[in-house]
C-alpha cells in the first residue's frame, strides 16, 4: 500500500498532466465532423497502454470507431479482470453555459472539491474514470505488484449506443475471456461516503417527428385553420404522464419489476439529504411519480423524459410563422423486467395513436439498453468493497444507479462473465451536462483503489 501512494505521489504531476492533454482532445462520437479527434483519441490510448507495458495493444476496427484492445498475461493459470471503459464524450452544447471551454482543461476548486477538480468534457465519463486504470496498471506494473491478469477493452461509441460493440464481442469471446470485468463508468455517494453501484437501468432512445402542412405557413393567414405542429406536438407529450406522473403508456409497467417494502427500506439506509439534494440544484421541490422517494424514482423507478424539442423560429427577432415539421428527442429508462425493443414498440404505437388526423407522424429509434442488476455476494463484488473500506477507510454502500449502461448485460449474456462497477464520480459532477468536472481526489482515490481489488480479488480466486 505504501508503494502505490508513493508512485502516485512521485507522478502526480504527470498523472494530471495526461489527462488534460486527452481532455483537449474533443472525441465526440455523435457529431461526424469530430471523426478524427475520435481516431487520435484511440491511438493516444492504444500508446499509453504501451508505455504502461501490456505484452500488446491493438486499434481494432469495427463498422464504426474502433475498439483499443490490449493485455497483459503474466501466469495464463491466475485470474484474469478485463476493463472496459469507453474514450468517446458527449457533445458539449450548450457552448455558453460553460464557465470554461469545455476542450480547454483547467482545475479549479469548489465546494466538493477543495482538493480541485479538472473542468471539461469527458473528465468524469469516461475519460477520466477510464484513465484511472490505465494509471493503476502503469503503477503496477512499476511497482511489480500486478497480481494476475489483466486485458483493456476500450471503446469509442458508448455515447451513441455502443452499436459496433456487439458485433466484437461476439467476435471475440475467446480473446475477452476473463474471470471479472472491472468498470469505472459510475459513481459513489460522496467523498466520505464511497459506494458500489451494483443496478443499472435500461434505455429506450427515440426521436420523433411531426408534420402538418407542407411547408412553412403564415400564422396570420394560418393560423388557427391548419394543425400547427409544435402546438400538437407538446399536447401529445404533456399526455404522457398523468397527474400522478405515471407513464401512460398502455403496457409500459407490464413486467417491469416491483422491488419489496423490505428492499425498498435496505435501499432507504443509504446516505440522502433531500435538502442538499434540492439546494444543489436550486429547486424548490422535487417531482416525480407519487408512491416513491427520490432515491427510488430515479433508480429503482421507470422513466420517460425529454432531452430536446424543437421546431419553428428560435432565432433573434420574430418570425410570425406555423412551421411544417417539430421534433422532440425522448428517452426512457427502464428497470428489470421491461425490454427496450418492446418498450420503443409500446411507445410509437402509443405516439401514433394520439396524434390528430392533422398531422404526420415519425418515429426514428436510436439506441437501447437492458437494465443489469450485479450480486453482492460473488468475488467480484467482496473484492471491490474490501479494496474500498482499504482506501477510504470504511465500507462501501451498494447503491442502485439510475444511469445506463447499456453493454453490461450484454457482456454478462456473451461472455458469461459479471461485471463491477467500480465508480468514483459524484452526481454533483455535471456528466452530460456544462461544465463537467471531476475532482483530483476521486482521480488519485481510483488509482489507488483499483490495484487493491486486483489483489483482494486474486486472492479470493486461489
Amino acid at each position: 500500500m505504501e508503494n502505490i501512494k508513493a508512485y502516485i505521489e512521485q507522478h502526480k504531476d504527470r498523472f494530471i498532466d495526461e489527462l488534460i492533454q486527452l481532455l483537449k482532445i474533443p472525441s465526440i462520437s455523435a457529431d461526424p465532423k469530430y471523426k478524427n479527434d475520435v481516431l487520435k483519441t484511440s491511438e493516444i490510448i492504444k500508446t499509453r497502454l504501451l508505455e504502461a507495458e501490456v505484452d500488446y495493444a491493438e486499434i481494432c476496427e469495427t463498422d464504426g470507431y474502433p475498439i483499443v484492445y490490449a493485455e497483459k498475461i503474466i501466469d495464463p493459470s491466475l485470474p484474469t479482470v478485463l476493463v472496459y471503459g469507453h474514450y468517446d464524450v458527449q457533445p458539449a452544447d450548450p457552448i455558453d453555459l460553460w464557465t470554461s471551454g469545455p476542450f480547454e482543461p483547467i482545475i479549479k476548486t469548489t465546494e466538493l472539491h477543495p482538493e480541485g477538480a479538472v473542468f471539461a468534457r469527458g473528465a468524469c465519463d469516461d475519460k477520466g474514470q477510464m484513465y484511472m486504470h490505465v494509471k493503476a496498471f502503469e503503477l503496477m506494473m512499476k511497482t511489480n505488484s500486478l497480481p494476475c491478469n489483466v486485458k483493456f477493452m476500450i471503446e469509442g461509441e458508448e455515447e451513441v449506443g455502443s452499436e459496433s460493440l456487439e458485433d466484437f464481442v461476439k467476435q471475440n469471446k475467446e480473446k475477452l475471456a476473463a474471470d471479472i470485468i472491472l468498470i469505472s463508468d459510475t459513481g459513489m455517494i460522496a467523498n466520505d461516503i464511497p459506494s458500489i453501484t451494483t443496478g443499472l437501468r435500461g434505455l429506450s432512445y427515440v426521436e420523433v417527428e411531426i408534420t402538418g402542412p407542407n411547408r412553412d405557413l403564415h400564422s396570420g393567414l394560418y393560423g388557427g385553420a391548419v394543425a400547427n405542429p409544435i402546438n400538437i406536438l407538446t399536447q401529445m407529450i404533456a399526455s404522457l404522464h398523468d397527474d400522478q406522473n405515471r407513464i401512460t403508456i398502455p403496457g409500459f409497467y407490464d413486467n417491469a419489476e416491483e422491488l419489496s417494502l423490505d428492499e425498498r427500506a435496505e435501499m432507504a439506509k443509504a446516505p440522502f439529504d433531500l435538502e442538499a439534494y434540492k439546494a444543489a440544484l436550486n429547486l424548490e421541490d422535487v417531482h416525480g411519480e407519487e408512491g416513491y422517494s427520490t432515491m427510488e424514482r430515479n433508480s429503482i423507478r421507470p422513466t420517460l423524459d425529454v432531452n430536446g424539442i424543437w421546431g419553428g423560429y428560435t432565432g433573434e427577432g420574430a418570425k410570425t410563422v406555423i412551421a411544417s415539421k417539430a421534433y422532440a428527442k425522448i428517452s426512457m429508462r427502464l428497470v428489470p423486467g421491461q425490454n427496450s425493443d418492446n418498450i420503443t414498440k409500446l411507445f410509437s404505437d402509443h405516439f401514433k395513436s394520439i396524434a390528430p388526423k392533422s398531422v404526420k407522424v415519425k418515429i426514428t429509434p436510436h439506441h437501447g439498453g437492458t437494465p443489469y442488476v450485479s450480486p453482492i455476494d460473488d468475488d467480484g463484488y467482496k473484492a471491490a468493497s474490501l479494496a474500498m473500506e482499504n482506501t477510504f477507510g470504511k465500507k462501501p454502500v451498494p447503491v442502485r444507479s439510475g444511469g445506463s449502461i447499456p453493454i453490461v448485460a450484454l457482456f454478462e449474456q456473451e461472455l458469461n462473465v459479471k461485471s463491477i462497477l467500480l465508480g468514483f464520480g459524484l452526481d454533483s459532477d455535471a456528466i452530460h451536462s456544462p461544465n463537467e468536472h471531476f475532482g483530483l481526489f476521486n482521480y488519485f482515490k481510483g488509482i489507488e483503489t483499483i490495484p487493491q481489488f486486483y489483489k483482494y480479488f486474486t486472492d479470493l480466486k486461489k
